[in-house]
């Protein structure tokens, strides 16, 4: 179960004093567990930027050879504040990434150490901006896109796993979490087979996915419509990406609050941890290599597509 570690870092959030620094507290009786926070300022304010690496058996960070899995929580900001009071419904993807490092941290503690690594990151702002948006208003940050990428995307992630709040739109109409198909490179590829299987088995229904389009995966700031910033991750790494959204059946804007559902992120944070279990056991792949490989011997490069343009 993940909905003890999902409401106490709700909690911790859920404040106009939060910082990175009250994250790393959370993990302060974990200490194979390594926390690092960098406050970073941008034009409208600053953020705490959060890495947590959970270090696995077999893991890189220890001189193995298992894979490396990223968990990103995707967002502009957990607070609108003084606009807004209380924690937003675009806080979700940060409670739930954190939350997954918490669950794999007490994991260890009861000696379920994975094989590989998992590296988290987020960021925690609670009195971030917001911005016009189509149908609902978003979340803005206190830093550009960049930014983000720079800091929460690794060149250790060998797969990423992007978790957000995707409820400002009319595509998915389900309350409760869906996927992507897998990016990378700037190819849209098949949703992956094992992340059905394991979205089936850790929510007990069919699995759901979510349409995206080739928009959505070009970076912020090209003045095409984007469905939130899920799968902005693909534009700064070569691994595959995979967008895990957080989704209701109505449309609710990023900066509304009381719009955060406790279960629903919980379930997040369990597909995450059973999807962190089998990808840095071997177990789970994000893409077919060989189908990548004979795609882009067909059709060439697509990393355009991860640029500004031309």
């Amino acid at each position: 179960m993940s909905l003890k570690q999902t409401i106490t870092v709700f909690e911790t959030m859920d404040s106009a004093y939060v910082s990175g620094e009250a994250i790393n507290k959370l993990f302060a009786a974990y200490p194979e567990i390594q926390v690092s926070v960098q406050t970073v300022s941008g034009e409208k304010g600053s953020t705490d930027f959060v890495k947590i690496v959970i270090p696995g058996r077999n893991g890189k960070s220890r001189g193995g050879t298992a894979p490396t899995l990223g968990i990103v929580g995707r967002l502009g900001g957990i607070g609108a504040r003084p606009s807004r009071i209380g924690l937003v419904s675009d806080a979700d993807g940060a409670v739930a990434a954190v939350a997954s490092a918490l669950k794999l941290a007490d994991m260890q503690q009861q000696g379920d150490v994975l094989n590989g690594d998992v590296i988290v990151t987020t960021h925690i702002c609670p009195n971030a901006p917001t911005r016009p948006h189509e149908p609902v208003d978003f979340m803005d940050s206190p830093v550009d896109i960049l930014t983000m990428n720079r800091h929460e995307i690794v060149p250790e992630m060998e797969a990423v796993l992007s978790i957000d709040t995707t409820k400002g739109n009319r595509v998915i109409n389900h309350k409760g979490i869906a996927i992507s198909p897998t990016v990378k490179e700037g190819y849209i590829l098949r949703v992956s087979d094992d992340l059905l299987r394991i979205m089936e088995m850790t929510t007990g229904q069919l699995p759901v996915t979510f349409p995206i389009t080739t928009q959505d995966i070009t970076p912020y700031g090209n003045g095409l419509y984007h469905i939130n910033s899920i799968l902005q991750p693909c534009v700064a790494t070569d691994a595959p990406v995979v967008g895990l959204a957080i989704t209701a059946q109505s449309a609710v804007p990023g900066c509304g609050t009381g719009a955060s559902h406790e279960t629903d992120i919980a379930l997040a944070v369990k597909f995450a941890v059973e999807v962190a279990k089998e990808y840095t056991n071997g177990t789970c792949r994000f893409f077919d290599a060989d189908e990548f490989e004979r795609i882009t011997s067909l059709y060439g490069s697509m990393k355009v597509l991860q640029t500004m343009g031309r």
